[in-house]
């Protein structure tokens, strides 16, 4: 048995069994398939795949990524193949996984993300929906899902009346509180939630007097915003009923439990994954040796023990 599938760190999400409770998050972990001969997928927790959309996108110019201090700063512009391609070109081959897949899934349009869910919905290897919602509502003149209750709460509602798989939405930090979103997206039909996305950022190359990300500003993750998305991950979940999903620059084992501790039922590694595409399963390892350390038999027993 490996570390990754120790008794100790099996845990359910939604109703959905998982291995442990680290999952690659979606963004960095391309389609899943990408990563086969890098590592086994079927010791994963779990797997969500690059953000799919109605049609086909062509991405931000170049540069797209740029090193920041303890992070990184992207603007790859939602590149992907479409949910059709997805669907013939990727999903047969994630459907043969014991792991559990994740689709994450974006718009700009409520009707967007509830065709994009439409397509998934009779095919086999999808354990559930992730919605980005860190996207603008061109209907709305261009103002974010991700930071008014009532368009959150309208996008939410399009796409659970045609899934019947769980459904996780993905939070912005990008607000002034994170409570409201928080409680629109459960009141809306959410099975959980999840967070944090990136920040929105700059970097400057001072010679040239240009940004050095090719789209102007970018989304700031990696262990340089981890402070903040444990503070956000606690006050969501002490929010909402439902899950949290808990992310936002988790590098190690110790990491993953910080977040478990502050009420997130599991967790996204990303950012990681760019210098150690093996990442997902060694943080799994070591959370367990860190519960072994602790005389912890149950992952569940940590989570939501933060004391304040």
């Amino acid at each position: 048995m490996s570390a990754a599938g120790d008794p100790a760190l099996a845990t359910s999400l939604c109703g959905i069994p998982l291995r442990n409770p680290v999952i690659a998050a979606s963004g960095t972990f391309a389609y899943g398939v990408e990563f086969a001969t890098l590592l086994d997928l079927d010791v994963l927790g779990g797997l969500v795949v690059k953000g799919l959309s109605r049609e086909p996108i062509e991405g931000n110019p170049p540069p797209r990524v740029v090193e920041a201090q303890s992070g990184m700063i992207n603007s790859i512009g939602l590149q992907n193949i479409g949910v059709r391609a997805f669907v013939r070109d990727k999903l047969p081959a994630l459907a043969r996984l014991s792991t559990a897949v994740f689709a994450n899934v974006f718009g700009y349009a409520s009707d967007d993300y509830a065709e994009v869910v439409r397509v998934l919905e009779d095919q086999p290897g999808i354990a559930g929906y992730e919605l980005n919602v860190s996207c603008p509502n061109t209907k709305h003149g261009g103002m974010y899902f991700s930071s008014d209750p009532a368009l959150l709460n309208e996008v939410v509602t399009a796409a659970r009346r045609v899934a019947h798989r769980p459904l996780i939405v993905k939070l912005s930090p990008n607000v002034a509180a994170i409570e409201p979103l928080a409680k629109a997206a459960e009141a809306a039909g959410a099975d959980a939630i999840s967070l944090v996305n990136t920040f929105v950022a700059l970097a400057i190359d001072p010679r040239t007097r240009r940004s050095r990300i090719g789209a102007g500003f970018g989304g700031l993750s990696g262990p340089a915003i981890k402070p903040i998305a444990l503070r956000l991950v606690y006050q969501a979940a002490q929010a909402v009923r439902i899950p949290v999903v808990g992310m936002g620059g988790i590098a190690t084992g110790i990491d993953a439990a910080e977040f478990l501790v502050a009420g997130a039922t599991a967790v996204e590694v990303g950012t990681a994954t760019f210098w150690d595409p093996q990442s997902p399963v060694r943080i799994a390892a070591e959370l367990a040796r860190f519960l072994r350390s602790e005389r912890i038999s149950d992952v569940s027993r940590i989570v939501g023990t933060l004391m304040l």
